[in-house]
């Protein structure tokens, strides 16, 4: 860093800098502690490196990710003109903190939820088993004490959070990564096997999807100016057939004939209601 002052100056001429070996060891420290990186010596080529998995890795950019917006929001004094955000219903963040402590330290919860489909509210004991995200929603997986089911359970829709000073033992046979490897969303299969999913779209509608897979199974099977044709390898929940319900004539199924039929049914249906009209 004192070899590159020099540099760094000419693009910042205020810039001033004293460095010495604890000042470095004590940013390094600061840097583990508030972003979780861990930055070490190496010997052989005598300088610094960033140690992290690709778990870690993800987390460190969605991390600075939520660092650019947050700092970008407090530039911008009237953001009116210049950002336009989503009005939305808060997502239950506030409860982060609390369901990973429950989870970290295998501690019983009980809180109070409430599903869209229903009026009242419902008090559930659970055992939490982890976090997980899917369209900018967050999910709580744990274990339903009333049936011994692993179910989720979206954060917006909790409140009223207890953490208990009951501990439970975590399942040996749970994974999450292995619970949701062949699904889109955050329904879970129950019994239901894979299976490969053909999907056509039209070139224009391709770029979207070969920019931004559906999933991690993705297969570009066809990418011409005609079509863009892909494979999956997923089980057919709910949430699949609604995500292709939404690219309409822009999507056609070619396999499973079972997905292609429902798909067709679906629009059909949909058709029907403006006939009534």
């Amino acid at each position: 860093m004192e070899n590159q002052l020099d540099y760094l100056q000419m693009q910042d001429d205020r810039l001033s800098m004293g460095i010495s070996k604890r000042t470095l060891q004590r940013d390094i420290h600061d840097i583990r502690n508030l972003f979780g990186i861990d930055i070490e010596y190496s010997k052989s080529p005598k300088g610094y490196f960033i140690q992290q998995t690709e778990a870690e890795n993800m987390n460190f950019q969605r991390m600075m990710e939520a660092f650019d917006m947050f700092t970008s929001l407090n530039l911008a004094h009237d953001l009116k003109p210049y950002i336009h955000l989503e009005t939305r219903r808060p997502q239950g963040t506030e409860n982060l903190y609390g369901l990973l402590h429950a989870i970290k330290n295998r501690c019983v919860i009980r809180f109070t939820y409430h599903k869209f489909w229903e009026d009242d509210s419902s008090i559930r004991t659970v055992e939490p088993y982890a976090l997980k995200e899917f369209r900018n929603r967050w999910y709580l997986m744990a274990k339903d004490k009333k049936d011994g089911y692993v179910k989720s359970f979206a954060l917006d829709r909790l409140s009223l959070l207890e953490i208990t000073i009951s501990t439970f033992t975590y399942p040996p046979d749970f994974n999450v990564d292995n619970t949701y490897r062949y699904c889109f969303g955050i329904i879970s299969p129950s019994d239901e096997e894979p299976q490969d999913i053909v999907l056509s779209f039209d070139p224009f509608q391709g770029k979207y999807i070969n920019t931004l897979p559906l999933h991690s199974s993705q297969q570009v099977l066809i990418n011409n100016d005609d079509e863009f044709r892909i494979k999956l390898r997923l089980c057919v929940t709910y949430d699949l057939v609604m995500e292709l319900l939404s690219f309409g004539d822009n999507l056609k199924v070619i396999e499973p004939q079972s997905l292609a039929d429902d798909i067709k049914t679906a629009h059909k249906k949909a058709y029907s209601q403006y006939q009534k009209a």
